[in-house]
């Protein structure tokens, strides 16, 4: 492998990483915007995997009903099912004004059993034997796209072996900073997070935006736990690897901003990437470190960017926090 074409593979592989952490961030963006942390990323990232992942284990064999036709449906279902379990959290959370992180923390415990459960429920009859993973076949990857794959250095880093889901999470990027800056429901929603009772005192409902942004944040969720698992394997194992933490230290590095926790996803991304691509290079092969210490790497660096960044945090002032509308 030429130096070139090692840059090529490193990059694509940065690109599989960072993608799924910087959607599933978005998504808790919009919840702490609104004024709910959402510790429960991870579980519904599984559920969304899990949704996404046997939508397309019954449905890959219909041929006319395949490729990107099938995984854009795989997205939205993995959507939706992010949605149906993030309004557990948002119940408990602002309907109930339960604690944020132990509701986060509940989800996150149920969800691996249950994707176990259903998993193992739904493929036996098609199998014909009990297995706890889901295959499923990835018939989805874009060797080259047409014409744009054929550029000098862009062609092979942004349009070659590439997956349709990555340039759907850059384009969310894009409508996500619209919404939030440029919209009436953007700023509703940031007030919501930064002073709820300001924001009510003018007749916006804080109940109701604080469900918007956890809903949102679900949606989010549930497709980042589906392109987590489309490029890096061909079955699911009812987890996503501890993503929905990475993501939110994501969103904390990112300092609560579309654009900084784009960064902040590449910079994390480029850290699994080493972790993951170490035996692959051949000047970190052939360093006298363990292959384990390279599995640390993306953990290491979470701890120290949050050292870091939590000295000048921006977080939502009201994040956190619950609501009564009777408290002035």
């Amino acid at each position: 492998m030429t130096g070139l074409d090692l840059l090529f593979f490193l990059f694509q592989q940065m690109m599989y990483f960072s993608m799924p952490l910087l959607i599933v961030a978005l998504g808790g963006l919009f919840s702490e915007r609104s004024g709910v942390v959402n510790i429960a990323l991870e579980g519904i990232m599984v559920m969304g995997a899990l949704a996404g992942v046997l939508f397309i284990f019954y449905m890959q064999n219909y041929t006319e009903f395949a490729g990107h036709l099938l995984l854009l449906a795989a997205v939205l279902v993995a959507g939706l099912a992010g949605l149906v379990y993030s309004l557990f959290h948002a119940y408990a959370a602002i309907h109930l004004k339960a604690d944020q992180v132990i509701s986060g923390t509940a989800l996150n415990l149920a969800s691996t059993p249950f994707a176990i459960f259903v998993g193992r429920l739904a493929t036996t009859k098609v199998i014909g034997r009990t297995v706890q993973q889901i295959p499923f076949k990835n018939q989805f990857r874009i060797a080259s796209v047409p014409l744009l794959g054929d550029l000098p250095l862009l062609g092979p880093m942004f349009f070659k072996n590439t997956y349709i889901t990555s340039y759907l999470c850059l384009l969310l990027l894009i409508v996500s900073w619209v919404l939030l800056y440029k919209t009436r429901f953007g700023l509703r929603l940031r007030a919501c997070g930064e002073h709820p009772q300001a924001a009510d005192s003018v007749g916006i409902n804080v109940y109701k935006m604080r469900y918007a942004g956890v809903l949102i944040s679900g949606i989010l969720g549930g497709i980042g736990g589906l392109v987590l698992v489309i490029p890096t394997s061909t079955n699911f194992n009812a987890t996503v690897g501890g993503y929905g933490f990475l993501a939110l230290a994501v969103l904390i590095f990112g300092q609560w901003n579309p654009l900084k926790v784009f960064a902040a996803a590449i910079f994390f991304g480029f850290m699994k990437t080493i972790s993951a691509s170490s035996s692959s290079v051949l000047f970190l092969a052939k360093l006298p470190i363990s292959s384990e210490v390279y599995k640390m790497v993306p953990y290491i660096a979470t701890l120290i960017v949050l050292i870091f960044s939590s000295q000048s945090s921006s977080a939502p002032q009201a994040a956190g926090q619950p609501y009564d509308q009777g408290e002035r």
